[in-house]
């Protein structure tokens, strides 16, 4: 089948590599033509495992292409729109520029029977006002959101845990319906759910999902800020609760919170919309969710200085990670980099290393020191924070090899990820989030 995918940023380039790694001759399409070039080299624009090979194949097969030109969608039977919604600039609502440009631009270019699939993240009722737009080309709309986890996008495109498509009622509904079933063949031969919703569902099922799982991060959060104040290990107590099937040890993992350009944004679109509904109390407890979340960094700096012995004046601090989560190099409202900030701005001398997010976290905040070389980031620290979970962090990091390179053996542990024990018997202090010190 021929498809377009409008927009190429991180959702849109997956989905058109991966759509072309199943078989589909895919035209992907951006108003950036710096990011156009690389792609068309077949150079991803960011770092996602896994992608820069399907890109590779699908250039060089001559599946993939990419350009600047809406009209380069034409002729395509499904066009994809999956370009940003950030956050409202002095707001938390959702901006639906991109979103609307995209569909204002597409519109001409389309022919009856054809199909136009949203997947952006949108709040409820975005969808029945774009199929207003649509409907007067004969093409029909669909909401078709996506559940991409950075650093597994590739796999999460392909092979997903679900699909879900919001279509209109009737005869046309199901027609659309059955055109993304081929869209999506080898996720549907492998027994992939397929839900079919009206659009406010399939809308809504995304932020639900967004919404749940940053309320499920931020409740091990508070449950941390208890247990600093008790004497309790937080993690000891994510395992006990995570055995009872009903609640699951993934995403208990205590720590300095979620970041990211997903659960932040998404969350406080979907209480502004909520309110705009009449219905804000029904999800007032995001706000906490939210505050909780952010409460984690101040706390990650309070250990930090208090493992420097209260001020971090002159003092230098090795920051290890500068991702908002590892595989990526994905900077977008980072608690590693905000903490690193907000140390320097303590007078810290900060140095910040990453296997993957220098380039983008050197852009972005350029007053900061940056080094490729851990070693060199370790060398004469007064404290070490580790606030990205990379495996070079948590399985290969020697703690005695590290602590021939320090100035002080401590380490503020933003993750609870570091093997406690370990470290200790290293001679290092450990200060955890929700856990004992020492």
């Amino acid at each position: 089948m021929r498809l377009s995918v409008i927009g190429c940023g991180y959702l849109g380039a997956v989905h058109a590599a991966a759509m072309a790694s199943i078989g589909h001759d895919v035209v992907g399409i951006d108003v950036d033509q710096a990011k156009v070039d690389r792609l068309v080299r077949g150079e991803a624009p960011f770092f996602e495992p896994g992608l820069n090979e399907i890109l590779a194949d699908g250039v060089a097969s001559g599946r993939l292409t990419f350009s600047s030109d809406m009209a380069a969608a034409r002729g395509a039977a499904v066009h994809f729109v999956g370009v940003g919604t950030p956050q409202q600039q002095g707001g938390h609502g959702a901006d639906l520029t991109y979103v609307d440009a995209a569909f204002t631009s597409l519109v001409s270019h389309l022919r009856p029977g054809d199909i136009v699939a949203g997947k952006s993240t949108v709040p409820v009722g975005t969808a029945a006002r774009l199929a207003e737009v649509v409907a007067p080309t004969g093409a029909t709309l669909v909401w078709n959101p996506e559940f991409l986890r950075e650093g597994w996008a590739v796999q999460d495109t392909v092979a997903p845990d679900r699909l879900v498509a919001g279509v209109p009622a009737g005869a046309e509904g199901e027609r659309a319906a059955q055109i993304l079933r081929e869209v999506y063949h080898t996720a549907v031969a492998s027994d992939t759910p397929f839900i079919v919703t009206d659009y406010a569902t399939a809308e809504l099922v995304k932020v639900a999902a967004n919404a749940f799982l940053a309320t499920k991060i931020s409740f091990i959060n508070a449950m941390a800020e208890i247990a600093e104040v008790t004497g309790a290990d937080v993690t000891q107590l994510a395992d006990a609760i995570g055995y009872d099937a009903r609640i699951g040890r993934r995403f208990l993992g205590a720590g300095i919170g979620f970041g990211g350009g997903c659960l932040p944004k998404d969350i406080r679109a979907f209480s502004a919309r909520a309110e705009e509904l009449g219905r804000g109390e029904s999800i007032a407890f995001l706000r906490e969710v939210d505050a909780i979340n952010l409460r984690r960094r101040d706390r990650a700096i309070e250990l930090t200085v208090e493992a420097l012995g209260g001020s971090a004046f002159e003092k230098r601090v090795a920051v290890l990670g500068a991702a908002f989560k590892p595989h990526s190099d994905d900077i977008r409202d980072s608690p590693a980099l905000d903490v690193a900030v907000r140390l320097r701005g303590l007078g810290a001398d900060v140095v910040v290393t990453d296997p993957e997010a220098l380039e983008n976290a050197r852009r972005a905040h350029p007053q900061l020191q940056y080094t490729e070389d851990l070693d060199e980031a370790l060398r004469s620290a007064d404290v070490v924070v580790v606030v990205t979970e990379w495996p070079e962090y948590r399985h290969e990091l020697d703690p005695a090899h590290a602590g021939e390179l320090v100035n002080a053996r401590a380490v503020v542990d933003g993750r609870n990820c570091l093997d406690v024990r370990t470290w200790r018997d290293a001679g290092w202090t450990y200060y955890g989030m929700g856990r004992p010190r020492g």
